[in-house]
């Protein structure tokens, strides 16, 4: 009978064909799950219960931890997972605070400091990775927008293009490019609202990050905001399917030029939603679209006369179209 092997992988860096790899099976029952004593470190089989492999390296936590402990001792003996975006990947040492008398000098100053274990631009980085991961938080996006988020960041920091402006408003501009880039715009003032900085900078280290970067963003449209809008306000799928094609109609027949898809899409949900049993005020719209109640008006007038062109052939009207409001 030949030795047993044992392979230990960690599967989340290697990607390596099976076929290639010796599998640990029994060889009494080749087919059987081996069950894995952490305690004891063997592999037994489960039918006859025989150590096919022993020494098994734990690759678990060695300490189980609570993010809600507000203890200043840390059990765990290893460090924070690698960030690519740092220099040295963040695998640099951090010193613990001191307790014991040893730790300090005859001043009372602690012998042991991490002051030097980070330059300043990882440092800032670090900070700015924070802020995004907040604000990013704060309105619900993914994973990939604040992975991406944190990728413009860096190309930005390290060109130094934006000299003299915030590192919180440069983060704030690039959360809302990765919203674009990934099909999930937010509006600026959504943006504004979970950040520090005001919608005007916001817009400006908007531009110049797309300028700097040399990159581009997708035209926005009414389509983008609709679903969101109209699930926050609690609208039925008839109703939103309606302000959808309202407003789609809205921009072919050219009814609304120069006006924002985000003033369009309001208006277009104001519209349905009177035509409805769901009726919502313009105020509920503006306060949920992010935009004042005399916009809503002034798109509203614009699209109100073509009305009867522009609701789905298959809308069940409660409010017939020459009973619509004419503000």
């Amino acid at each position: 009978m030949q030795p047993a092997c044992l392979i230990v992988l960690n599967t989340s860096h290697l990607f390596l064909s099976l076929d290639v790899l010796p599998r640990v099976t029994c060889p009494n029952h080749p087919d059987s799950i081996l069950v894995e004593d952490y305690r004891a470190g063997d592999m037994i089989c489960s039918e006859c219960g025989l150590v096919v492999g022993d020494r098994v390296i734990d690759v678990g936590s060695e300490w189980r931890t609570f993010s809600n402990d507000k203890a200043t001792k840390d059990p765990s003996r290893v460090g924070d997972t690698q960030n690519p975006l740092l220099s040295d990947g963040d695998l640099s040492t951090m010193i613990g605070k001191g307790t014991g008398a040893a730790s300090f000098d005859e001043f009372g100053n602690s012998k042991y400091q991490n002051r030097r274990t980070m330059s300043s631009s990882d440092r800032a980085m670090m900070n700015a990775f924070k802020e995004i991961t907040n604000m990013a938080d704060r309105i619900n996006l993914p994973r990939n927008i604040v992975d991406r988020t944190n990728n413009l960041f860096k190309q930005v920091y390290e060109q130094k293009s934006l000299k003299g402006r915030s590192n919180d408003a440069i983060a704030s501009a690039c959360l809302y490019i990765a919203c674009r880039q990934e099909g999930v715009p937010r509006t600026f003032k959504e943006i504004c609202a979970v950040s520090r900085i005001s919608k005007k900078e916001i817009g400006r280290c908007f531009k110049l990050i797309l300028k700097a970067l040399e990159t581009s963003v997708d035209l926005i449209t009414t389509g983008d905001f609709m679903s969101r809008f109209c699930s926050n306000l609690g609208l039925p799928k008839q109703v939103q399917m309606a302000a959808t094609h309202i407003a789609r109609k809205a921009v072919e027949l050219d009814l609304v030029p120069g006006r924002s898809p985000i003033s369009v899409a309001a208006a277009a949900i104001y519209m349905a939603s009177q035509a409805s049993s769901e009726k919502r005020t313009q105020k509920e719209i503006g306060d949920i679209a992010g935009v004042a109640d005399v916009t809503i008006r002034q798109s509203y007038r614009l699209i109100y006369p073509r009305a009867p062109d522009l609701f789905p052939a298959d809308f069940k009207f409660d409010t017939p179209v020459d009973k619509l409001p004419q503000l």
